[in-house]
């Protein structure tokens, strides 16, 4: 077993997927590790979406396109918001990279730790994946797009509940060429002693 130091410190986001489908228990081990994750208060309310259904994932994309084709751009704007606004007008926007496998983590609307809890879920199945040699990145998409009408509607015909918040996404597979091993530099720490 690879230590969890060398995982955290070697997992990068993949943004180039093949589509090679992934083995079962792979991905079961991946769902697991989400499942595994604290919650606050040991709520368990988070609630997993897993999509490996092309023509389902495909739905998605053109429906995230369009949602994000009709949004105008604006000053101080996130910069990931603005390049999926102007890629989805270009007509070039797939948003999870056309990876094989989707993981919609949502919670409950009137849950503070909702989003805390889910991201707690979403580093679990990041790591796990990378310690099995799965290419992982993590989507906020649909997190923005959590009020957009077509996108909600179509989530919920997959089995989102109506009184749940898309948290967050992580689009699964293995990766097309090199790994990333972009060096990181880290961020701030200060220890008070």
């Amino acid at each position: 077993m690879t230590d969890i130091k060398e995982i955290i410190m070697n997992r990068r986001s993949v943004r180039k997927f093949n589509d090679k489908p992934l083995e079962d228990d792979k991905l079961s081990a991946v769902v697991e590790a989400g499942r595994w994750a604290p919650t606050g208060g040991n709520c368990q309310s988070i609630h997993f979406l897993v999509i490996t259904n092309k023509e389902v994932l495909e739905s998605l994309r053109i429906r995230v396109k369009t949602a994000f084709s009709e949004m105008e751009l604006f000053d101080n704007q996130y910069l990931s918001i603005q390049n999926s606004i102007k890629q989805s007008k270009a007509g070039s926007y797939v948003y999870d990279y056309n990876a094989p496998v989707l993981i919609v983590v949502s919670n409950r609307r009137d849950y503070p730790n909702a989003m805390a809890d889910c991201a707690c879920a979403l580093q679990n199945m990041m790591l796990t994946a990378e310690s099995l040699g799965i290419g992982s990145c993590w989507i906020n998409q649909l997190h923005w797009l959590d009020e957009n009408k077509s996108v909600r509607e179509y989530l919920e015909s997959l089995g989102l509940g109506q009184d749940e918040t898309i948290c967050g996404s992580v689009a699964l597979g293995s990766y097309e060429g090199t790994y990333p091993r972009k060096p990181r530099t880290g961020m701030k720490t200060d220890y008070i002693k």
